[in-house]
C-alpha cells in the first residue's frame, strides 16, 4: 500500500526502493495494529466518529484515484456514496438483508453508472468534466427525494442488521469499517502493480505511447471511472454501517467537496496511511471547531492552508534535517 509503488525516481538503486518499501509497508501495518486495539483505550463516541473516518477514507482514495489515473478532478462523487449507502439502507429497512448482501450489490451500482457516467463524457475534460460531475451532486438530494417511498426522503432510512449477529453493533460499525479501509487499499495497491494498473498510468502521462502498446486512452479514462464509482459506492455502504442512518443530507453537493478537500490534504495519496490523513481532516476538523460558532470557515479554511503547507514544505525540512544529521 505505498505511494511509490508505481514510481520510481531515476538513479534510484533498487536496494534503496525496497527499502522504502519496506518501510513503509511496515508503518501501514503499525497504523492497522494501533488501529485494531484503538477501541479498547477510547470512549464509544470516539470510536464511532473513527467508523465515519474510515468510510469517509475510503471516499477520499475513489477520488485520489481518479486524480492520480484519469488525471480529472470529480466534485460529484456523492452521486457514487449515495448509491452505495442506500443499497445498504434499503436492502437492510425493507428486507432485512446485510451488508454480506449489499455491499457487493453497492460495488456493481457504483461501477455500472461510473461507466455509464464515463462513456458519454470520454472526450470532457478539465473544467468541462469537473461541471459535469457537479451536475450529479447537485441532483442526488432531488432524486432521493423524488424517490420517498424507496429511500424514505427526508426522514431517511435506519441500518440496524449486524454484520455478524451476535456481536456488539457499536464494535462492529468500527471493525467492519477498518476492514473495508484495508480490503480497498489492499486492492489498489493490487492494481497499481498490475499490468492494468501501468496501462492506466501509462494512458493518462504518455496517450501516443499507450496507443502504441494497444491501450486506448478513452478505454483507460471510462475503465478509471467506474473503479472510482465503485470505490465511491464502497465509501457510502461503510458510511450507512458505520453511522446507522441514511438521509439526503449526507450527499449534498458540500459533502462532495469535502470528499475533494481530503484528496488534496492527503495530496492524491493513495496508501492507507494517506487517505487516513484525508479521511481524518474531513470527519475531525469540523467535529472539533464545532464549539467555534461564526468563526468555523476562518478556523477551517486556516487548517486546510496549514496542511497543505506543512504537507508543501515537509520534504524540504526533513531533507534539511537529514543533512544536518549528516553533517553532525
Amino acid at each position: 500500500m505505498s505511494d511509490q509503488a508505481t514510481h520510481i525516481i531515476p538513479g534510484q538503486s533498487a536496494v534503496s526502493r525496497l527499502s522504502e518499501l519496506a518501510t513503509s509497508g511496515l508503518t501501514t501495518a503499525v497504523v492497522v495494529a494501533v488501529l485494531i486495539f484503538l477501541p479498547l483505550l477510547l470512549g464509544g463516541s470516539w470510536t464511532f466518529t473513527l467508523g465515519l473516518c474510515f468510510a469517509n477514507s475510503i471516499g477520499v482514495l475513489a477520488v485520489s484515484l481518479l486524480v492520480r489515473y484519469g488525471g480529472e478532478v470529480s466534485i460529484g462523487h456523492t452521486f457514487f456514496t449515495a448509491l452505495g449507502a442506500y443499497s445498504v439502507g434499503v436492502l437492510d429497512t425493507r428486507y432485512g438483508i446485510s451488508l454480506w448482501a449489499s455491499v457487493p450489490l453497492a460495488l456493481l451500482l457504483g461501477v455500472v453508472f461510473g461507466l455509464l457516467f464515463a462513456w458519454p463524457s470520454r472526450n470532457l475534460h478539465g473544467i468541462y468534466l469537473a461541471v459535469t460531475t457537479l451536475a450529479l451532486a447537485l441532483a442526488v438530494p432531488e432524486m432521493i427525494n423524488n424517490f420517498d417511498v424507496l429511500t424514505g426522503g427526508y426522514e431517511g432510512l435506519y441500518v440496524a442488521t449486524p454484520f455478524i449477529p451476535g456481536v456488539e453493533m457499536g464494535l462492529q460499525r468500527y471493525y467492519v469499517a477498518l476492514f473495508m479501509l484495508v480490503i480497498v487499499c489492499l486492492a489498489v495497491a493490487r492494481l497499481r502493480l498490475s499490468r492494468q494498473g501501468m496501462a492506466l498510468l501509462l494512458a493518462k502521462a504518455h496517450p501516443a505511447a499507450a496507443d502504441a502498446f494497444g491501450t486506448r486512452r478513452v478505454w483507460a479514462r471510462v475503465s478509471i471511472m467506474g473503479i472510482s464509482g465503485g470505490i465511491g459506492a464502497i465509501c457510502g455502504a461503510t458510511l450507512a454501517f458505520s453511522g446507522s442512518t441514511v438521509s439526503p443530507g449526507g450527499f449534498t453537493f458540500w459533502q462532495a467537496i469535502f470528499l475533494l478537500v481530503g484528496s488534496v490534504v492527503s495530496f492524491y495519496g493513495l496508501s492507507l496511511t494517506r487517505v487516513l490523513i484525508g479521511g481524518a481532516f474531513v470527519t475531525l476538523v469540523p467535529q472539533l471547531l464545532s464549539a467555534s460558532g461564526a468563526w468555523i470557515p476562518v478556523l477551517y479554511g486556516l487548517a486546510l492552508l496549514g496542511m497543505i503547507l506543512l504537507g508543501h514544505y515537509m520534504p524540504r525540512i526533513r531533507n534539511a534535517m537529514n543533512r544536518k544529521a549528516e553533517a553532525n
